[in-house]
């Protein structure tokens, strides 16, 4: 089987100034994988029609990147909810529906999966606690951050400590959106129509996801930053599935985000 080169992870410098070594991290690419057509790389996407021991063998390689077995890797079902739940020495690789994941537990590798939605990875380096959650505009606008946020805060996390970073996602240019998309938000808070701008189609408006996800973590209380990293846009890349819409593809892959404490 032709393999493609070494994982190449996307990292965070708000991380790598403020969280420090013993918390590893990574936005992982469809780079080092060993899928293939659609699928093509690092697809982790057990949802997908790809071939399950290709999946696995995936997540395995991003499980051994953090020096930890597939059995260590954790991930939920994502639904599109605000639902976090911790993870712990417990985990038997049950994967709930739910869509944030955080842990005290060194060893434990908190993953989620995207091709789009934002995916935001947290860490409180002195508490030793992180999260990692999937957010598309359902999730962030429902609540899943500071849901994550509150969680880490139950295990000991300071929410003046906790940095939070958005991994690669679609960005504004290419997440069009219909009028009652912008209603659903605008009714919810005036202030978001901020997030939407004039598209070409008629009726129809650009959203920025990203942007306003910053906002829902910084209201909360912590420190993020943005990747600034279009999904939809960079192919070679990310999978994407509003690209995969747009060409009408029977499927697509999924990447991953993951975050874990060392062990000591």
């Amino acid at each position: 089987m032709q393999h493609d080169a070494a994982l190449s992870p996307v990292q965070s410098s708000l991380f790598s100034e403020k969280v420090g070594p013993a918390i590893a991290h990574g936005y992982f690419t469809r780079k080092g994988g060993v899928s293939e057509g659609l699928y093509r790389g690092l697809n982790v996407g057990l949802g997908s029609h790809d071939d399950r021991s290709l999946v696995n063998e995936n997540r395995t390689r991003v499980a051994s990147w953090f020096g930890a077995p597939l059995e260590r890797l954790a991930t939920v079902h994502q639904v599109h909810s605000p639902d976090a739940i911790v993870v712990d020495e417990t985990y038997d690789g049950a994967r709930p529906e739910a869509d944030a994941l955080v842990t005290a537990t060194p060893g434990i590798v908190l993953g989620v999966l995207s091709a789009d939605c934002g995916p935001i990875l947290f860490a409180d380096a002195e508490a030793k606690v992180v999260g990692a959650a999937h957010a598309g505009w359902k999730g962030a606008l429902g609540g899943v951050l500071e849901s994550t946020i509150d969680t880490m805060v139950s295990l000991g996390a300071r929410r003046e400590r906790i940095v939070a970073c958005l991994g690669p996602s679609i960005s504004r240019r290419n997440y069009e959106v219909g009028a009652e998309f912008v209603e659903r938000f605008v009714s919810v808070n005036d202030s978001y129509q901020s997030y939407f701008s004039p598209s070409e189609g008629n009726g129809h408006s650009m959203f920025d996801l990203p942007s306003f996800t910053i906002r829902r973590l910084t209201e909360a209380g912590v420190t993020a930053e943005n990747l600034d990293i279009c999904t939809y846009a960079d192919e070679e890349r990310f999978f994407s599935y509003r690209r995969t819409t747009h060409r009408q593809e029977p499927d697509y892959g999924r990447q991953i985000s993951a975050i874990c404490i060392r062990g000591t």
